[in-house]
């Protein structure tokens, strides 16, 4: 019986997992027709929702928030050093980090 409740939870979570897939692209292509029509609020919830998905994806595949928003700094911290070499958009890159750090837990 044991077994059988473990296949149940794998299936739903992977049932889970396909749903988020499919929010996370509906929400791409709101968040892209919101950038057409240019409406503040449409873009704002489009992109809120993009990143709520990507944090819920990211923890059902095993990955939690805390270690998600360390490797979002790492990459920032990368991406940023990187951009100032050809310089591209390390102002927003830098921008977004310190806004990131300045937040206790975010």
């Amino acid at each position: 019986m044991k077994g059988k409740v473990k296949e149940l939870d794998i299936a739903q979570n992977l049932k889970t997992i396909e749903w988020l897939k499919a929010e996370l692209v509906d929400s791409m292509a709101a968040l892209f027709k919101a950038l057409l029509q240019k409406g503040n609020d449409a873009i704002q919830d489009a992109a809120s929702t993009i990143i709520i998905i990507t944090y819920l994806l990211a923890r059902r595949v095993g990955v939690t928030f805390f270690v998600l928003d360390q490797a979002i700094k790492e990459k920032l911290r990368t991406s940023i050093k990187e951009s100032e070499e050809i310089g591209s958009w390390s102002g927003d890159l830098s921008e977004l980090y310190k806004y990131l750090e300045s937040k206790k837990r975010w």
